[in-house]
């Protein structure tokens, strides 16, 4: 069974929960396409039937929030508590949080009524979710902050934490950002890019990024180039096995530069190429290209 071989020791079960508004259906979401088995509003008293029932042959996660027919917070933390000590299942706790006055922003942009406060404000209603859910918070296995964060932002920290890469390999994610916009979250490695040459500066690039070919070559002609990334490629072969060998089995490497356009795009999607060729699962983000891309800035994450 797929969910017993990737843990080892057991069924992964993941409880997906946090106040309304932070992201709760994003992430079941990004984790059904990962392959897990979704089912979100599960009553809490039919979750040990789940447990009791055939085993699944995937990952399981359960979406749980204020919502749930017979929501309670004593009894969830008493189903935290079984879930821990019963060996068929390896459980953990994925806490969506966010700051309070992010979450009104969002119900007032969505103009949602709040689940807890359906004829009072929204901030009524978030300020008696957070309060009740937070002996839960503090059970949180994950805590995930997602006041600052897009719903791509939220997918790849999903992603990054309950991907399954292939067995005995680790998942590497090579990030560019802008250090303008400050540094991403949850990196393992930063590299700086600022030294090299600028294609800002040349107009017939300005305008391009560093996934062109044009604007690849124009950084690769600076004489700094190949030095800075044959000893980069040397440490990161030296690094990788050393961290599976360590156990852990995702990998975040982040380059930087000014405002996340060229340098550090078009390092990142060499780095990324050459580590796919040499077999390590990757995966490339941009942050400050799909910071553009999004439509509607604060979109709700839902």
């Amino acid at each position: 069974m797929d969910g017993q071989q990737e843990t080892g020791t057991g069924q992964r079960l993941v409880l997906v929960t946090g106040p309304s508004g932070a992201g709760r259906s994003t992430a079941i979401h990004a984790l059904e396409d990962m392959g897990y088995e979704v089912i979100d509003n599960l009553p809490l008293s039919l979750v040990p039937r789940l447990i009791d029932g055939p085993p699944l042959a995937r990952p399981v996660a359960l979406g749980l929030d204020v919502r749930n027919r017979d929501f309670n917070v004593t009894a969830l933390i008493e189903l935290i508590d079984s879930l821990s000590r019963d060996a068929r299942v390896t459980a953990e706790v994925l806490y969506l949080d966010c700051a309070a006055d992010e979450l009104v922003r969002r119900f007032n942009q969505t103009k949602r009524r709040h689940p807890l406060a359906p004829a009072e404000t929204a901030a009524q209603g978030v300020e008696r979710e957070v309060d009740l859910l937070a002996p839960i918070r503090v059970r949180a296995d994950h805590l995930v902050d997602t006041t600052e964060m897009s719903p791509h932002d939220l997918k790849a920290e999903i992603g990054r934490w309950f991907g399954r890469a292939p067995k005995g390999r680790m998942a590497v994610s090579v990030q560019s950002f802008s250090y303008k916009r400050g540094l991403p979250r949850g990196v393992d490695m930063i590299f700086d890019c600022r030294f090299l040459r600028n294609p800002y500066w040349a107009p017939d690039l300005r305008d391009l990024d560093g996934r062109n070919g044009l604007v690849a070559a124009h950084i690769a002609a600076d004489p700094k180039f190949d030095p800075y990334f044959d000893k980069l490629i040397d440490l990161i072969k030296l690094l990788l096995p050393a961290h599976v060998e360590e156990g852990k089995s995702h990998l975040t490497i982040a380059f930087g530069c000014t405002g996340g356009q060229h340098r550090s795009v078009a390092v990142a999607e060499k780095l990324g190429k050459v580590l796919s060729e040499a077999g390590w699962p990757v995966a490339i983000r941009h942050r400050e290209l799909e910071r553009r891309a999004v439509a509607t800035p604060g979109k709700d994450l839902g």
